[in-house]
C-alpha cells in the first residue's frame, strides 16, 4: 500500500526499518572431493592436444633417402656385409604357424571350379522320366510295362528291317520310266531331231540371258516414280513381265546340267 502512495505523502515522513534479505546457504555435495580426486586420477597430461611447446627439428637434419631402411652393422674383409646374428638365429627356428588367410598345399591341386561346373551340369541336365509301370491288383502291386507284353515292340516283328513291298514297287516303276526316257532321247538323237547342248553353249546362253536381264533392269530403273499415264503403266508392266520370264529361264538352266534341244 505504501508503494502505491504519492511521493508527497505523510506516511513517507516516518522512517522505515530496512529489511535485509538473507540468502539460504548454497548446497554443497558431499561427493565433491571424491569426484575431483577421480577426475585428476584418470586424466593424463597432454593426452589429446600434446605438449604446449614442441621441439622443432633442425634444418640440417632433414630426412634423406633410404635413411630409415635397416642396415647391417659390420662388414667382412672382402667388403661383403656379414649376416647378422639375429638373422642366423631366425633361420634355425621352426616355421611360423600358418595364418587364417593362408591356403596350405595338400595333395593334388586343380584349377577346376566345382561350384560353377555343378551349377552348369544341374541347369543343363534333363530330368529323369519315371519308369512306366502297370498295376495288376487292387492292392496296388506294380509291374514293369516294357516286359509285360502290353506295349508293341516293332523290333520283334519278322519283317523288321526289310524294305516294304510298296517301296520296292515304286523304285521299279521309277527305274523303268527313266529307262524309257533314256531310250526315247537316244532314239531322237539318232534320228537327228534332237541334240544335246554342250557346256560351252549352255554357258553362252546363260550369260546372254543374264545380259538381257541387266539391260531390262537398267531400263526399269530409269522409269519415273509416278506412273500417271497409260503408256508409263504399260511400259512398266511389260518390263516386269519380261524380267520375270528371264529369271525363270535363268533358274531353269542353272538347275539342269544336261539340256536337249529339238530341231525343227
Amino acid at each position: 500500500m505504501a508503494d502505491m502512495l504519492p511521493a508527497e505523502s505523510i506516511y513517507n515522513l516516518i522512517p522505515r526499518e530496512e529489511v535485509k534479505l538473507t540468502k539460504q546457504p548454497r548446497h554443497t555435495s558431499k561427493f565433491r572431493e571424491t569426484v575431483k580426486e577421480e577426475t585428476q586420477r584418470n586424466k593424463a597430461p597432454n593426452k589429446t592436444m600434446g605438449p604446449v611447446k614442441v621441439d622443432v627439428p633442425s634444418p640440417e637434419k632433414f630426412l634423406q633417402k633410404h635413411s630409415k631402411e635397416p642396415k647391417l652393422d659390420d662388414t667382412t674383409e672382402g667388403g661383403l656385409l656379414e649376416k647378422p646374428l639375429k638373422k642366423m638365429c631366425d633361420d634355425q627356428k621352426k616355421p611360423r604357424v600358418p595364418l587364417r588367410t593362408d591356403h596350405p598345399v595338400m595333395g593334388i591341386q586343380t584349377k577346376k571350379n566345382f561350384i560353377k561346373t555343378n551349377a552348369v551340369e544341374t541347369i543343363m541336365s534333363v530330368p529323369k522320366k519315371p519308369q512306366p509301370n502297370y498295376v495288376d491288383t487292387r492292392r496296388g502291386d506294380k509291374q514293369l510295362l516294357d516286359t509285360s507284353g502290353l506295349v508293341p515292340k516293332f523290333t520283334n516283328k519278322k519283317d523288321y528291317g526289310q524294305t516294304p513291298e510298296y517301296l520296292i514297287k515304286r523304285n521299279k516303276e521309277v527305274q523303268r520310266a527313266q529307262e524309257e526316257y533314256d531310250a526315247y532321247i537316244k532314239e531322237r538323237i539318232q534320228q537327228g531331231s534332237m541334240k544335246q547342248l554342250s557346256d560351252e553353249e549352255r554357258d553362252a546362253v546363260l550369260q546372254g540371258l543374264k545380259k538381257n536381264w541387266g539391260e531390262l533392269h537398267h531400263q526399269y530403273q530409269g522409269i519415273s516414280v509416278v506412273t500417271d499415264t497409260t503408256p508409263k503403266k504399260y511400259r512398266k508392266e511389260r518390263l516386269e513381265t519380261e524380267m520375270k520370264q528371264l529369271e525363270k529361264d535363268i533358274d531353269m538352266i542353272e538347275r539342269h546340267k544336261t539340256i536337249y534341244i529339238a530341231n525343227r
